[in-house]
């Protein structure tokens, strides 16, 4: 069966190949061929995992360039299809006949609903936890039940976890792995921290005794610097912490090293210092990091700028209230003129329920300088109707069709940012590719 689902699953993949196409319909072929085909390939190199709510596609590419710009041969899913079908589909595609892998690294994006299947099926090495935040309620559930799925999966862990240490939902899960090794990374108080958040937050209560935390400072939603009031849980002590934080331009230092994130908001420096910490384990030189920071190439649609008749259109992903809060922040430091448009879906894999529109911090891009809104997608009046209730007093358009909005983005002829959610991104970025 194994000899015949992988000979099944790279026939598929040689037969998208020259379509010009990719994804993880190999990988779901071979898995209904042989159901435990992740755990019958071979390979002699390290797996590390990369998974959280916000982040992981960025640090996961960062970790596999930090290796192959140290000369190594990396097996990752760099596209980010981190579903099992899409990690059996890598592994597929760097695999012999007879399951043998040849690599002198491989790095898994990890959806978090898939981490238990790939612990079962996959001997991981190292497992790097982002964050955790309320995602897509109707597909990830509730995050604590999503937590305790981890958690489970995680309890005969041996290897080494990268824990992000201002995030309570992270670091409780070393408390679930007590065979395992840590190490936590962190970033120290900042000019842009908050004593008090009105942020959407999941980090309100112990996890251990349920009694409420304390914040000294926050970054951003429940990240932060925390210490409960029934029992010591606490922020760790951080192996490494970023410090001297400047936000807009994005610089920052880890045990006096200077480091340039490759986008100036603290949600990348954290994806740093998690890469820092792979680095680090395995004795690489701060400079490689340099390098990767200074060379990074934007995931698709996660910041990425298209120039068109002389003006710059900056695209973004957002499918949460958190991610959402950061992608704003970033458009808020540009205080020129400029205009905006919401693609907002509510397909399956954007998550149904779009309420979380309303824990989104939209106030942030409404002030004058933003001209004009423009929201589109199949939810498009849903969001004017956040944008309206926010007291947004600017020029306000309902345009359902992307193609249509986006028309009308680009007869403004100024300085624009386009977000959208999941299933919009990749349509709305290839339309955005051709006009560029």
């Amino acid at each position: 069966m194994k000899l015949l689902a992988i000979i099944v699953g790279k026939c598929a993949s040689f037969s998208l190949r020259l379509i010009h196409r990719g994804g993880s319909l190999p990988g779901k072929l071979a898995l209904r061929i042989d159901p435990q085909l992740l755990s019958r390939f071979h390979y002699s190199c390290d797996i590390i995992l990369v998974s959280g709510t916000n982040g992981k596609t960025s640090t996961s590419n960062m970790i596999a360039d930090l290796f192959q710009t140290a000369g190594q041969r990396v097996i990752t899913n760099r596209k980010g299809d981190n579903l099992k079908e899409g990690i059996t589909t890598t592994l597929l595609n760097a695999s012999s006949l007879n399951g043998k892998i040849h690599g002198d690294m491989i790095v898994l994006e990890v959806d978090e609903l898939n981490i238990p299947y790939v612990m079962k099926h996959l001997n991981v090495s190292v497992v790097t936890i982002t964050n955790f935040f309320r995602d897509q309620l109707d597909r990830s559930q509730e995050m604590e039940q999503l937590i305790h799925k981890i958690e489970t999966a995680l309890q005969d862990f041996r290897g080494l976890l990268v824990l992000n240490a201002n995030d309570p939902n992270v670091i409780r899960i070393h408390d679930h792995a007590p065979h395992s090794e840590v190490i936590y990374f962190g970033a120290e108080r900042c000019s842009s921290s908050l004593t008090t958040t009105s942020e959407a937050s999941e980090g309100k209560f112990c996890p251990r005794c349920s009694e409420l935390l304390s914040y000294r400072f926050y970054q951003y939603s429940h990240i932060g610097e925390f210490q409960c009031t029934g029992c010591d849980f606490q922020t760790p002590k951080a192996t490494l912490t970023a410090t001297d934080i400047d936000i807009q331009s994005g610089t920052f230092q880890c045990q006096h090293v200077a480091y340039h994130a490759p986008v100036p908001s603290l949600y990348s420096i954290y994806n740093c210092m998690a890469v820092i910490s792979i680095a680090q384990r395995y004795h690489m030189e701060p400079e490689i990091c340099q390098k990767v920071f200074h060379s990074v190439t934007p995931p698709a649609g996660r910041n990425e700028t298209f120039q068109w008749q002389g003006n710059s259109y900056t695209l973004n992903l957002v499918k949460n209230p958190t991610g959402a809060n950061e992608v704003l922040k970033t458009i808020e430091l540009d205080q020129s003129s400029k205009a905006l448009m919401i693609v907002l879906n509510d397909n399956a894999q954007d998550g149904t329920d779009v309420s979380w529109i309303y824990d989104a911090q939209f106030e942030r891009v409404l002030a004058l300088s933003t001209q004009t809104i423009i929201c589109s997608g199949k939810r498009a009046y849903d969001m004017a109707l956040r944008i309206k209730y926010a007291g947004y007093q600017g020029k306000l358009e309902v345009i359902e069709d992307f193609h249509a909005g986006l028309n009308a983005l680009y007869a403004l002829h100024m300085r624009s940012y386009v977000i959208a959610t999941y299933t919009a991104l990749a349509p709305v970025r290839l339309a955005m590719r051709k006009e560029g």
